[in-house]
């Protein structure tokens, strides 16, 4: 509400597509988010940005993300943001087409199109990263308490086998964690920012994908759109 009430401007732009960026890192709820997309909506009403290589600047893509995968309403009447979403859309079409093969640290292979059959979630993840971190330990209770029910959580990183593996040990993570040399893998899921979720039911249909970390209760809606239910 503070933002909404700056001078119209660049600033004021920056400090909304900001807040955006936070409000995804866990769950402040349904009312927040909505709020948070009306200002930047409206900043960017307010404000529009051109094109950068026929391209929706970033703000409109991230109003885009919260209205697809947040599911809050945007009335955006603006061409980049109808864009944005289509940018979006067929990223997802080729992401649920999308197939690989990866080795897990004790050099196993696991491919995805081979665990049709079962749900599946695919987390992009790094030692590094803190949000990342915060989510471990729901994704490990979950693939603990759902593994019998046919669910398989791949948590995918591209850092060394050894760093990663030195990781695990010590945080006593039990889903199976796959290494992405180069950020392959990720370039196909079009992975801007870790962590970084995906959902498949099992037909292989790509069901639900988070922006950024997420909570454990937020874990288990996007798996119930897989039919996976407590």
């Amino acid at each position: 509400m503070d933002i909404r009430t700056l001078p119209v401007g660049l600033p004021k732009l920056k400090l909304a597509d900001g807040l955006a960026h936070l409000s995804t890192e866990g769950d402040p709820g349904r009312e927040a988010l909505q709020s948070v997309a009306d200002t930047l909506s409206q900043t960017l009403s307010e404000s529009p940005l051109p094109a950068k290589g026929g391209e929706p600047a970033m703000p409109y893509m991230d109003l885009a993300r919260l209205a697809r995968y947040e599911h809050v309403t945007v009335d955006l009447k603006d061409p980049l943001f109808a864009k944005a979403d289509e940018i979006l859309a067929a990223n997802d079409a080729e992401i649920e087409k999308a197939d690989f093969t990866l080795k897990d640290l004790h050099g196993k292979k696991v491919t995805l199109s081979e665990l049709r059959g079962k749900i599946v979630l695919v987390n992009f993840w790094a030692t590094w990263c803190p949000p990342c971190r915060l989510e471990m330990p729901d994704l490990d209770a979950i693939y603990t308490h759902f593994e019998p029910q046919g669910l398989v959580i791949l948590s995918i990183s591209d850092e060394d086998v050894f760093k990663v593996g030195s990781f695990i040990n010590a945080a006593r993570y039990h889903p199976p964690v796959l290494l992405d040399p180069g950020a392959k893998v990720a370039k196909v899921f079009h992975v801007d920012g870790i962590p970084k979720s995906f959902v498949f039911d099992r037909d292989g249909k790509l069901v639900a994908q988070s922006i950024d970390m997420r909570t454990q209760h937020q874990f288990l809606v996007m798996l119930s759109k897989a039919g996976l239910h407590s």
